[in-house]
């Protein structure tokens, strides 16, 4: 699998997450209605220094292989959210994930980041990419069906497990 490398679409730009993303991600992620779902609060820049500093060292469990992307817009650089994919499997199943900034909602660029991942997953030789939705969380599990995911009966942690299964590889 490819080291994480930058990824266009027509409106964002996904860039390799650095450290020096967390005071400007912290403002980002500041509102408290974003963790209705998925738990805690807002975090620190120093809370996210640091998380950002362990996601780029990598995963300590040998055959696993995290990415992340800061997703900003193309034409003046805003930084919207960011989306991440944990690589298993021998590189053939990615668990996906985003999250937003409260004023990005609504427009379309979750789920434009959420295709451009699962897109540069599959030419990547991914061929089971899997989210994790709560199920009270409709605009998340749209973001999911948007991006050609689709929900099962599994429940993990009670979240729904949506699936894409690439019908072979890149």
């Amino acid at each position: 699998m490819k080291t994480t490398g930058r990824i266009e679409t027509d409106r964002l730009e996904l860039q390799p997450l650095r450290v020096d993303d967390a005071a400007d991600m912290a403002t980002v992620l500041s509102d408290p209605e974003l963790y209705e779902f998925i738990g805690g609060g807002p975090p620190t820049p120093m809370d996210l220094r640091q998380l950002y500093e362990s996601w780029i060292a990598g995963p300590s469990r040998p055959g696993e292989a995290w990415h992340n992307w800061a997703v900003r817009l193309r034409s003046d650089e805003t930084l919207l959210g960011h989306v991440q994919a944990t690589v298993t499997d021998r590189a053939r199943h990615a668990d996906i994930a985003w999250i937003f900034g409260t004023p990005s909602h609504g427009h379309g660029y979750a789920t434009e980041a959420a295709i451009a991942l699962i897109r540069w997953l599959e030419t990547n030789g991914v061929l089971l990419v899997t989210a994790h939705v709560d199920p009270k969380h409709a605009a998340s599990a749209r973001v999911a069906e948007r991006a050609g995911l689709v929900a099962t009966d599994l429940v993990e942690g009670g979240e729904v497990v949506w699936c894409r299964r690439s019908t072979e590889p890149a």
